[in-house]
């Protein structure tokens, strides 16, 4: 009886997500990211023609990587780019922007948020925890946007989390909370806005950072 592979060959793989074919609903949120960057003067009426007819002839996942990676999140119009050096905010340091690309990058402890940070995985992971940082406004919006990477963004009990993004073959959304909300104590509002393209955008909610540890080990701080 012959087997159900050829001799030689190894075991069956996952296949390439970017292989795997797109549907008609992929297309047209691949387009409204596109019209939405058209409209806020990111790309002239040409090149937005030239996006959205290889948008509706792709017809793997893989295709639309180079369409929309070079854009930020769709919606409401962004602040021009800052520069990507750190630069120190008094005491804090300042990230404009968080990269990844086929590595990691984490911002903790304490520092200072922006409106309109870009947070941008390629194959990488961002990790960007809020618990501890300074804002320097009342909302702020993150600019989230992963292909084939993860950004994890990390906010405490009083933050209000307001998620607008959209995955796309991906996961765009909030995580179940480790801590209740914290209604009494007014804290920032943080809106996350962008795309996941075969990949993830997570957000969720926890307590002080090292409060597990101190748990467990029972240390009252007396």
């Amino acid at each position: 009886m012959t087997g159900m592979s050829d001799a030689g060959r190894g075991p069956l793989e996952r296949p390439d997500p970017s292989e795997l074919r797109i549907s008609d609903e992929d297309r047209h949120r691949v387009a409204e990211v596109l019209r939405l960057a058209g409209g806020e003067g990111r790309s002239d009426l040409e090149e937005l023609d030239e996006r959205l007819e290889a948008t509706y002839q792709a017809k793997t996942y893989g295709e639309l990587v180079p369409i929309t990676v070079d854009l930020p999140a769709a919606g409401r119009p962004q602040p021009r780019p800052a520069p990507r050096d750190p630069v120190r905010n008094g005491s804090l340091v300042r990230y404009p922007s968080s990269l990844a690309m086929m590595s990691e990058t984490k911002r903790t402890g304490s520092w200072a948020v922006q409106d309109g940070h870009n947070a941008f995985a390629l194959m990488g992971s961002v990790v960007l925890d809020l618990r501890e940082a300074r804002f320097e406004h009342d909302e702020v919006t993150i600019n989230a946007n992963a292909v084939m990477g993860e950004v994890k963004v990390v906010v405490n009990a009083s933050t209000t989390v307001v998620v607008e993004g959209v995955g796309i073959m991906g996961e765009f959304t909030e995580h179940s909370a480790k801590v209740a909300f914290d209604e009494e104590h007014s804290g920032p509002v943080v809106r996350i806005r962008g795309f996941a393209l075969m990949g993830s955008v997570n957000v969720q909610r926890k307590g002080p950072p090292g409060e597990r540890l101190i748990k467990r080990l029972g240390w009252t701080g007396h």
